[in-house]
């Protein structure tokens, strides 16, 4: 059966992938305030459980981009959703900070296949006008299943236990690798996609690089990171990401031990920063479309533009000490998550935009190593600093950062402009 608008189907599992993967990541953080009791840890040593999670993520970026690229879309990323659901279970079974630390690690060993994966299935399935739209969608299942977790979480663990709580969420990622295996395809593989919509993304999409005997190029690591465009979009990402570190892994904390909230305000409230996060990540989306028609503005042009907005948006955040009441610290949240997955969803588009199809994912797992580099380094600074100079500081570099990436952005990648083609630009 030929089914119209397949690629928005495709999306729609993708973004099931990213939902369920950031519901299991996120456990954690809402869990945190009971864990520090249960397990009897500081808030140093949780930093530190933190930190194996973005340590092995950080390291394991390009290398899960490579073996996506190598054993192809279907195979690479059921394999990786299979294996990242049962290291979450395995959290049930932790005694104390240094074995959850482990059991992260692993976690984080085998989650960093979710954006590269997403990435190349959107270079696979979307012309070039399009992308940003369609990586808006799917990256929507971060700030979903960072949304979905404290209530989720929450009411499974006051239900039966906080053990309990990573059973659950980590038995969803084996229901989702079955689907991802039964029903991807490649747009030139699936059965079920019309001829004109082949037609529609192949005619949109810049030509896949052949080698001499006419076979598939292989991604060259050392030629990728040799290039502008690659750290025109690393830097930005480095710097970006601390940001939504803070939100996943400290928002709840923070609420506990600043702002005297238990763990049922946590439940009502710590999921809004995460809705107004995906409406940022949609709206971005559709804002690089909205500037090539009425602006006129180039492809990567109206990445950048939509990049600049989100980082002045970021400024919200950086008032957050200047909140009178924990409602009004919320509001603020809700608009660094709403920015940050604004630049969130252009900068990862940018990969599609500006890498051959056959390097995306390793292109894209490694600018995602530097965005977790920055991650990682800021989760142990906010460790190791929140209990003297407290929180507030800390905000205000969040906004400091996205500031600098949005100028870095700029003055890197405006002449990657030529990289995407006339045609597919203007299909």
């Amino acid at each position: 059966m030929k089914i119209k608008g397949l690629r928005w189907w495709i999306i729609g599992l993708i973004c099931l992938g990213t939902i369920v993967n950031y519901l299991a990541r996120n456990s954690l953080g809402v869990m945190a305030p009971i864990l520090k009791t249960d397990l009897n840890f500081s808030t140093q040593e949780y930093s530190y459980v933190v930190a194996a999670f973005q340590l092995a993520y950080t390291v394991m970026q390009p290398v899960c981009g490579y073996i996506v690229d190598f054993l192809g879309l279907k195979v690479g990323f059921a394999l990786f959703a299979a294996l990242w659901s049962l290291a979450n279970c395995l959290h049930g079974f932790a005694t104390g900070w240094m074995s959850l630390a482990f059991f992260r690690g692993l976690l984080g060993l085998t989650e960093a296949s979710a954006i590269p994966s997403g990435i190349k299935a959107v270079g696979e399935w979307f012309p070039t006008k399009e992308r940003s739209v369609a990586v808006g969608w799917f990256n929507a299942g971060t700030s979903l299943g960072a949304m979905l977790a404290p209530p989720l979480v929450i009411y499974v663990q006051m239900q039966y236990s906080w053990q309990a709580a990573f059973y659950v969420t980590g038995s969803l990622g084996f229901v989702f690798a079955a689907l991802w295996w039964l029903f991807y395809r490649s747009p030139k593989e699936h059965a079920n996609i019309t001829e004109e919509e082949r037609a529609f993304i192949v005619g949109g999409q810049n030509p896949p690089v052949l080698t001499a005997d006419g076979a598939a190029a292989k991604p060259k690591v050392m030629e990728i990171i040799s290039t502008k465009r690659f750290w025109g979009i690393a830097i930005p990402r480095f710097l970006a990401e601390p940001a939504w570190q803070t939100f996943s892994f400290w928002i709840p904390l923070y609420l506990a031990t600043e702002r005297g909230m238990d763990i049922k305000q946590i439940a009502m409230f710590a999921w809004l920063p995460f809705l107004a996060a995906d409406f940022g990540g949609i709206l971005g989306g559709y804002l690089s479309p909205f500037f090539m028609k009425h602006f006129k503005f180039q492809v990567v042009d109206s990445r950048l533009a939509g990049i600049v907005i989100g980082a002045i948006c970021m400024i919200g955040p950086g008032c957050i000490g200047l909140a009178s009441d924990a409602y009004t610290a919320i509001a603020l949240f809700c608009i660094g998550g709403f920015a940050h997955q604004m630049i969130s969803a252009l900068i990862n588009t940018l990969s599609a935009d500006v890498f051959d199809s056959h390097e995306v994912a390793t292109a894209n797992g490694l600018t995602g190593m530097a965005s977790w580099t920055g991650g990682l380094t800021f989760s142990l600074i906010v460790g190791a600093l929140a209990n003297t100079i407290g929180y507030n500081p800390l905000f205000v570099c969040l906004t400091v950062f996205d500031l600098i990436g949005a100028c870095v952005a700029i003055a890197l990648l405006r002449d990657s402009n030529r990289k995407v083609t006339a045609a597919a630009a203007a299909h």
